[in-house]
């Protein structure tokens, strides 16, 4: 089942999600909705529950077919989600579900190792670079309550229009 975006500036998406406990039947549904959301919204790479106005700490991530990624490490959910390492770091052009009518330049690490635990509920922990690496830090922004706006270093030359309204359905996503 696909469910509504949340866009700014719903409150949700400026509030921390909550921990998840335990991985039973209502975190795989919230995972399959997250999914199912997500590929209704063509080119787009990954989204955070919050996004569809679930509170937790949950985000799917799927850059399969990415130009930018040769090698990978998805789709798949990450539940609780944490940076526990990076290194690197670069500007690159960031798109956004919830903020549809801009993009904006966003510095990200370009090396992250990330723990999380599974659907399976069996911890998880990943090393991923570049675009991939940009994604799972933009979707765990999400569960924090952050978006590109509160990391542009300047609002006046950072933040672009989208060229197209509809670019949110047309257009790659970070989210």
């Amino acid at each position: 089942m696909t469910r509504e975006v949340v866009v700014f500036p719903d409150r949700r998406l400026k509030s921390p999600a909550v921990a998840i406990r335990s991985v039973g039947p209502a975190a795989r549904r919230l995972a399959a909705e997250l999914e199912a959301t997500a590929r209704a919204y063509p080119r787009t790479v990954g989204l955070a529950a919050p996004q569809i106005g679930a509170m937790w700490r949950m985000i799917f991530v799927d850059c399969t077919g990415h130009r930018q990624v040769s090698q990978p490490r998805s789709p798949r959910i990450l539940i609780n989600p944490v940076v526990t390492a990076s290194a690197g770091n670069e500007v690159g052009r960031e798109g956004c579900l919830s903020l549809p009518d801009i993009t904006a330049n966003v510095r990200r690490a370009t090396r992250v190792e990330v723990a999380a635990v599974g659907l399976d509920g069996a911890a998880v922990l990943l090393e991923l670079e570049g675009f991939e690496a940009r994604v799972v830090q933009h979707e765990i922004d999400h569960l924090d309550g952050v978006l590109i706006l509160d990391r542009v270093a300047s609002l006046a030359s950072d933040v672009f229009p989208r060229k197209i309204r509809s670019a949110a359905t047309t257009a790659r996503s970070t989210d």
